[in-house]
């Protein structure tokens, strides 16, 4: 089977992230690795806090700590949550590690000695009130491009525009709020992308044909407006430092790498950390250096885009080493909160430890993945979130696995009825549910995680119909065998939901499976369409319970809580 990279943009590490990160990164791409490891590949799903750069300064400061404590327990504080949510990184790592500074430092000197590092003399902007040179995301101002009045000076939150803080209309810092601000000269390093466009629109157009119109059309624009040098260094007390080996000068002034340099490089960095870990079984390096047996999946929402498909390409590129660049990137638009944007700066929306104390992961994972902004952007309401899970959760899934053993252990006791043998119905249902699951198969293959959803839903609803068609508590009266064996062929089904829904609703898959005996709540294989067309998965006489219920409906009172706690417009 195939080696699978997967990674997911790093969540940042100033406070817990919102719903809209969740859905744009982290969640599909674990959809996608629980998926791929049931079909028995080989993954490796690779995540980190992003622990560098202004804002973590700013959060630091906010909250009276030291930017190492306060990123320790940022980072522990997100991992509870993404644990909550079921997220199954095989390492969830921290930009800030030992190891990502090494191999950050190893790339930057490769860059110098191949000529793509030039260190420049610049004019840049320094607070007076502050007493420093203010990186770009220390200064706050108005978006040329869209008026946006919080935008940062390297790029607008809003426009997702890439700025100098220079290009802000009425700058201020966002350290202090003062506009004393004057320009300064300063020396930088600047990574010399132009150099390397020529290369990096080649691989693009090797490599990008096949992506998501949104992630192409992204990274072509950017080569369209010209691929500018950029400085990768700034005045900071927290990154990673310049090495001094290459660059003593400017280690002595106490440059760091900018954050969008080494966080993608920490993708590499948390994969020699779990392979630090355990090194005896665990080789980082063939999953990165020379891996031409891997292939990597990005997921990100689009104003990660840029970063990912074109000025960390051209960094490795720029190595001039064999490093594993991303095959495939799964760009995503913005879930949006009653039309606007969730934002972590502005607490605006749901977060997601808010989210879990509400219900568990499963009503969430599922609700976002079958709204996932992925052809435009989405909005999130408190009337669609429970429409979903009344209609797809409660009433089509949990009220079929309820019904099914519920009435087979009042009528045939505690084991799997035997009853007739299979009829034409059985027949058709087999061919019906291995069509719906090849459909829904394809759409993950492809990463088309709406389409998959409406596929496993149609999965779901098939073994509805069935059983209104079949109808034993009718048949029960006038031909025993007959409801056993509509009973029997409906536990099928729910053996087969509680497998193939294991990338969406993983608890609930496992609490499905936990219903039979002889069945595991372990992480099932894959169904085949031949398995699924006899529907012979749990033999009879085996026994089962039944589960508590799997989805509570949502009440109106819920919803009016909801709508008062966290706003509806």
């Amino acid at each position: 089977m195939a080696r699978h990279l997967i990674t997911s943009a790093l969540p940042y590490i100033n406070g817990i992230k919102h719903l809209g990160n969740m859905v744009g990164s982290m969640l599909p791409a674990d959809v996608y690795s629980r998926y791929l490891r049931q079909r028995g590949h080989e993954v490796l799903y690779i995540c980190a806090t992003d622990e560098h750069g202004t804002p973590a300064e700013l959060a630091a400061k906010a909250a009276g700590q030291s930017v190492e404590q306060f990123c320790a327990e940022q980072h522990d504080a997100q991992k509870a949550i993404y644990d909550g949510f079921a997220l199954s990184f095989d390492y969830f790592g921290r930009s800030s590690s030992q190891q990502n500074r090494e191999i950050t430092q190893e790339f930057a000197r490769e860059l110098q000695a191949n000529g793509f590092i030039e260190e420049r003399a610049i004019r840049q902007v320094y607070s007076i009130a502050d007493g420093r040179f203010l990186p770009d995301r220390y200064i706050e101002g108005t978006c040329p491009h869209c008026g946006y009045d919080k935008a940062r000076g390297d790029q607008c939150e809003n426009c997702t525009r890439l700025l100098d803080p220079t290009d802000l209309i009425n700058p201020r810092s966002a350290v202090s709020g003062s506009t004393e601000l004057e320009v300064r000269e300063t020396s930088h390093l600047f990574l010399l992308q132009s150099k390397l466009a020529g290369e990096v629109e080649a691989w693009i157009d090797e490599h990008g044909k096949d992506w998501p119109t949104l992630a192409s059309s992204i990274a072509r624009k950017w080569l369209t407006e010209g691929l500018n040098d950029r400085a990768i260094t700034r005045d900071l007390d927290w990154g990673v430092p310049v090495p001094a080996d290459v660059w003593p000068e400017m280690a002595a002034q106490g440059k760091v790498f900018y954050v969008w340099f080494d966080a993608p490089i920490e993708y590499i960095g948390a994969t020699k950390e779990w392979s630090d870990a355990d090194p005896a079984n665990r080789d980082w390096k063939s999953w990165w250096y020379e891996a031409t047996d891997v292939r990597y999946t990005e997921f990100m929402a689009k104003d990660n885009v840029p970063f990912h498909t074109v000025m960390f390409p051209a960094t490795q590129l720029g190595t001039r080493a064999p490093w594993k660049k991303v095959d495939y990137v799964k760009a995503f638009n913005w879930l949006n909160y009653y039309g606007g944007k969730f934002s972590t700066s502005q607490k605006h929306g749901i977060f997601t430890d808010a989210a879990l104390e509400l219900l568990p992961a499963d009503y969430w994972r599922y609700f976002l993945m079958a709204n996932a902004p992925e052809s435009d952007d989405t909005s999130f309401s408190w009337e669609l979130f429970s429409a979903t899970v009344n209609k797809d959760l409660a009433d089509t899934l949990g009220n079929f696995v309820n019904r099914v053993l519920s009435f087979s252990l009042k009528r045939f006791g505690d084991t799997v009825p035997a009853g007739a043998e299979l009829g034409e119905a059985e027949a058709a249902l087999g061919a019906e549910v291995a069509g719906l699951l090849a459909e829904y198969q394809g759409h993950l293959d492809t990463l088309q995680f709406r389409k998959a959803a409406q596929a496993l839903r149609a999965l779901w609803s098939a073994g509805n119909v069935y059983l209104e068609t079949k109808a034993p508590w009718l048949e029960i009266k006038t031909d025993e065998a007959a409801a056993a064996l509509t009973l029997r062929t409906a536990m099928q089904l729910i053996h087969l939901y509680g497998v193939v829904s294991a990338p969406f609703i993983p608890a609930s898959s496992a609490a499905m499976r936990a219903v039979f005996a002889d069945d595991t709540a372990a992480e099932p294989g894959w169904i085949s369409q031949e398995q699924a067309t006899a529907l012979e998965f749990v033999p009879a006489g085996t026994g089962f319970a039944v589960p508590p219920v799997l989805f509570a409906k949502i009440t109106d009172d819920d919803l009016a809580a909801w709508r008062e706690r966290f706003g509806a417009q």
